[in-house]
């Protein structure tokens, strides 16, 4: 949130609105310190299925010596139903010292891991690299605010359910998302250079329960949790929508206070946010899988990635293959790779189940990143 912010205010926007990024709209709580702010997640298989590549990008320059960066990785043979998990917790002494231990030492690695190459663990069955790079999220910030605005003003109140709009209101929103300022659209956020931990391990110190592995990250301080994120947008996008901003923060504060296992308390607030999102294109009934169903898995909000495939290609794969019968995601590892256009994938499957209903206008970064060639996201920008 705190980029959002600068890049708002240099803009000479309100900044009470909403930013609308991934994990990029956080509370208080979180960008009192943009070290411990999670901006998104990342976890995608190597061509050969034998590596899991992770990637946790953090909203500060830096990391903080207060703090641990913990990668959750759960393992099961059925979707929703994880047996084993593997934790890799990552501290820093200072900016160039790194300390990250997998699982109770199955592997671990000390020292300098700022390099292109990273650090190697001792037992060679992982390698972290931790420093500066560019951002792989991309979004377009304003056309998202700017649809919101046409729908927030049709409603005239509270939303209540699914949103009757006309053909006229639903064709505003989805125009304004296509648009920056009535222009080509653009990335906000480009050019922007958070600190990441990058990871790639061997699968098989991660799939103890099985081939199915739902990952998710969190930064943890002395006494409490303080930011966690899996898949883009949930906490952000469904929480509080259109609500008041105090009310939607303490929402927040405490859904990132949560792990997987004690987030059901939170399906009937994103019910309702799957429930406004299928509106808007003026048809209700449409969204993918059904409002309770949809809000019940994305509460969990773990990226599920299928470790038996090293064929990635689409985010919710795993999910959509095994609860909504698309068979033709069946062999896909799902999960979310530096490029994949998530934002426009997620928001469409929520409004008519497609991919490609909702645009922002947006479809890859400015950069260019890899999926294979370690550490992935493309260097930071000289300055």
């Amino acid at each position: 949130m705190i980029r959002c912010l600068r890049l708002l205010l240099v803009l000479g926007l309100a900044v009470s609105g909403h930013c609308w990024g991934s994990d990029h709209l956080d509370t208080p709580a979180v960008i009192e310190d943009p070290r411990t702010d999670i901006g998104d997640m990342f976890a995608w298989t190597s061509p050969d299925h034998k590596q899991l590549n992770l990637v946790m990008t953090i909203v500060g320059h830096s990391f903080s010596s207060k703090v641990a960066y913990v990668f959750h990785i759960d393992s099961g043979k059925k979707i929703g139903a994880t047996t084993a998990t593997t934790d890799i917790v990552c501290r820093f002494a200072s900016a160039s010292e790194a300390d990250c231990v997998v699982g109770k030492d199955a592997d671990h690695a000390h020292g300098d891991a700022s390099g292109s190459g990273g650090l190697q663990g001792v037992q060679h069955r992982f390698r972290v690299f931790a420093g500066p790079r560019d951002d792989p999220f991309f979004n377009n910030v304003l056309g998202t605010r700017a649809a919101y605005a046409v729908a927030s003003k049709a409603l005239k109140g509270p939303a209540v359910g699914c949103p009757s709009f006309d053909a006229t209101t639903s064709a505003a929103i989805l125009d304004q998302w296509r648009h920056t300022n009535g222009g080509p659209a653009t990335n906000l956020l480009a050019g922007w250079t958070p600190s990441a931990i990058v990871i790639s391990i061997d699968v098989g110190l991660v799939n103890e329960g099985g081939s199915l592995l739902a990952v998710w990250g969190a930064t943890v301080g002395k006494d409490r949790q303080i930011d966690r994120a899996g898949r883009p947008l949930t906490g952000n996008a469904l929480l509080g929508l259109f609500g008041p901003e105090d009310a939607a923060f303490v929402l927040k504060d405490e859904y990132n206070a949560a792990t997987p296992s004690s987030s059901a308390r939170f399906i009937p607030e994103i019910e309702k946010g799957v429930a406004i999102y299928d509106s808007f294109d003026g048809h209700c009934g449409n969204s993918v899988l059904g409002y309770r169903a949809m809000a019940t898995l994305l509460a969990d909000d773990r990226l599920w990635v299928n470790s038996a495939s090293g064929v990635c290609t689409q985010l919710l794969a795993v999910e959509l293959a095994n609860m909504a019968g698309r068979k033709e995601l069946k062999n896909d590892c799902g999960g979310r790779t530096p490029n994949y256009d998530s934002v426009n994938v997620y928001r469409s499957l929520l409004v008519d189940g497609t991919y490609t209903s909702v645009d922002d206008g947006v479809h890859r970064d400015d950069h260019v990143h890899s999926t294979t060639e370690f550490p992935f996201l493309a260097g930071p920008a000289p300055k």
